[in-house]
């Protein structure tokens, strides 16, 4: 009978014994502990409201403010009357921004908050050169569409340019990849090596959304110009189009750039008829396919007329003999066939429904659906010049709807492209687009059911300003409900909000921004791959879950623990060396950072309580304290409801 096996007596293996163990204590303290926090912050987000009374059935307003008589120099016009002066800047930090940066409460402050926003009103006033030398690393972002095609060939295109089967060029994608990851690990760089990595991978097509998507991260976060950042997301968002799908992703980085973010703060009549034009709408939405049935097959019978009198020739016949061109009844000739008969194509709805439902009226505007049937016949020709070659906007008046087509009472009968154009601008001045734009941004900046009075308010600076997208704007901020304790901290943050401010907050630098982008990803707002044109929703009730709350956690304590890939983080210095062996005085510093010390009681109980935590405190139970774990702290902060919430 064989003896049973001597306990192992080497010591490094008892060493990576203990070493195991000591990780496993540590994971499943951690586990536990963000168990209770997770627990904890769903309790924190069923709440009515931050400024309500956690279980007041009457729905009395705590008053937060000591003080609500704020100095001229500081709020101007502004009627700040129930928000403190700290709050009034974070709120205004957060709706108008992607969050206060360290130091940044303190300089609105000495600036004035009304000057502030003035600035940010006004982005063309602001330098924002730091942001354009940190994007300059990001070279398809000035490239046009044809530049991208011509750099970033389709598969099969490339293939056969190459001379090459699809899967030859596959596999020499896979070598290129494999290159570029091995240039990365022979020049090790400690945290940047898997951001690299993960960036030297991304070879071909793919690598154009991953610039788009790195530089919509670092515009967040590192733009002086606030405002127009949070701008240029939510009209995405609005006029939403789907990288995935086709050949929109080479269309999407000059979508976003000559569409969307010069027109973000300007009239939306601009805007609207921009977004119609571009090609990436045209393309994801089909409106570049539709065509007049009549025209088309008249343009179809003008083609194969022209075919048969030039002899064939077109068709992969022979020139005719000298004296005979040219030859009305020769037909094909050499015995070859004549070219296939393009398929039939006809009038598509797509983009004249979406338009009306999502991008102007909406559907309580009373239309039907023969206003849409005229609406995409207004829209007829309005093509691709050549999507893989040349994808710029090219009417085809061959292809547009002739005669008289009526939308919404409105008559439009030009005859060309004048027909689409003006039925936008009809649309775009419509009183219920005036309402529905205004709701919108009122759900987006002030809370998911905005006041009734405030809408109006934004209604009428819209009709009244030719839709003035500044003026609507100017409207809000300049309201009370704005500014009032319902509106503070009653927003949740999505989850591309919630990344850049972290990043704000940790004042975190960072150089790949990809690990960043796929977070967002993780948590549920893959950036432009969002399928439906309504785009993703700013509402808490998307977002608020409990596997998206441990998400969150997670990403939180990875990022404050200076575990994120492409990014640094340095928290001894903005916490100070006193605080590193001072659990109470470390949780004080990291509220006052990142909460500017305004907490609820109950989160910093539960935060108090965690204090004993060996984890926190990076010793035993019976050892005395050696180092508070500042990052793991920092990422409790940053999960707290409170943080979650704009």
């Amino acid at each position: 009978m064989a003896s049973a096996k001597a306990p192992n007596s080497n010591p490094r293996s008892r060493l990576r014994q203990r070493s195991r163990k000591r990780a496993r204590l540590r994971a499943a303290n951690l586990a536990l502990l963000a168990g209770m926090i997770v627990a904890f912050l769903g309790a924190g987000f069923s709440l009515a409201a931050p400024g309500v009374k956690a279980g007041a059935s009457n729905g009395q307003v705590e008053d937060q403010s000591s003080s609500t008589h704020l100095s001229k120099k500081f709020k101007g016009k502004l009627p700040i009357t129930e928000l403190t002066e700290d709050q009034a800047i974070e709120h205004a930090l957060n709706r108008l921004g992607y969050g206060p940066r360290p130091g940044d409460i303190e300089r609105v402050r000495q600036m004035g908050l009304e000057k502030w926003i003035d600035q940010q009103l006004h982005p063309e006033s602001i330098d924002d050169s730091a942001l354009d030398q940190r994007l300059e690393k990001y070279p398809t972002l000035k490239m046009s569409s044809k530049q991208l095609l011509e750099e970033f060939p389709p598969p099969n295109q490339a293939a056969k340019q190459a001379g090459e089967t699809k899967q030859e060029y596959k596999d020499q994608l896979k070598d290129k990849r494999r290159a570029a990851v091995a240039q990365v690990m022979d020049a090790s760089n400690g945290n940047m090596d898997k951001a690299e990595e993960q960036l030297a991978k991304l070879q071909g097509p793919n690598r154009m959304v991953a610039e788009l998507s790195m530089a919509k991260v670092d515009r967040a976060v590192y733009s002086e110009r606030q405002l127009e950042a949070v701008m240029e997301d939510f009209w995405f968002n609005h006029f939403n189009v789907y990288a995935a799908k086709g050949d929109d992703r080479w269309l999407l980085t000059s979508y976003v750039r000559d569409t969307i973010r010069p027109h973000a703060l300007g009239r939306f009549q601009d805007l609207l008829i921009a977004t119609a034009k571009s090609p990436a709408m045209l393309f994801y939405l089909d409106n570049w396919l539709s065509v007049d049935p009549a025209a088309f097959q008249a343009h179809q019978a003008e083609v194969a007329a022209r075919r048969a009198r030039f002899g064939g020739i077109f068709a992969g016949g022979n020139f005719p003999q000298p004296g005979t061109f040219p030859a009305p009844d020769a037909g094909p000739a050499g015995g070859q066939a004549a070219p296939r008969k393009q398929q039939d194509r006809g009038l598509n709805e797509n983009y004249g429904r979406e338009v009306m439902e999502l991008h102007t009226v909406g559907v309580d505007a009373g239309y039907t659906q023969q206003d849409v049937i005229e609406m995409a016949k207004c829209l007829t020709g309005w093509s691709i010049r050549q999507p893989r070659r040349d994808p710029d906007f090219l009417f085809r008046e061959d292809f547009h709807a002739q005669g008289k087509k009526v939308v919404m009472g409105h008559t439009f009968n030009y005859g060309d492209e004048r027909d689409g154009e003006e039925a936008l601008k009809m649309l775009a001045n419509d009183p219920h687009t005036a309402r529905m734009i205004s709701m919108d941004l009122a759900r987006h900046f002030v809370s998911d059911t905005p006041p009734r009075t405030l809408v109006e308010r934004m209604t009428k600076a819209y009709e009244s300003s030719d839709g003035d997208i500044r003026k609507v704007l100017e409207t809000m901020i300049y309201s009370p409900e704005f500014w009032s304790t319902e509106a503070y901290r009653a927003k949740i943050k999505t989850p591309f909000e919630l990344v850049a401010s972290t990043a704000r907050a940790l004042d975190a630098d960072t150089s790949i921004a990809l690990p960043l982008v796929n977070w967002v990803g993780r948590m549920g707002e893959p950036l432009f791959m969002c399928q439906t044109p309504n785009g993703y929703s700013d509402k808490a009730r998307t977002w608020v879950n409990t596997g998206a709350l441990l998400n969150r956690l997670n990403f939180a304590l990875a990022f404050s623990s200076d575990r994120m890939p492409g990014s640094s983080v340095d928290l001894s210095k903005m916490f100070g060396e006193d605080a590193s062996q001072d659990p109470q005085m470390a949780l004080q510093r990291s509220l006052d950072l990142f909460l500017d010390g305004q907490v609820d009681p109950q989160t910093r109980q539960t935060l108090e309580v965690r204090l004993q935590d060996p984890q926190i405190l990076q010793a035993r139970l019976d050892d005395p304290v050696k180092q508070v774990n500042e990052g793991l702290l920092s990422g409790l902060v940053l999960g707290t409801p409170e943080f979650q919430r704009r």
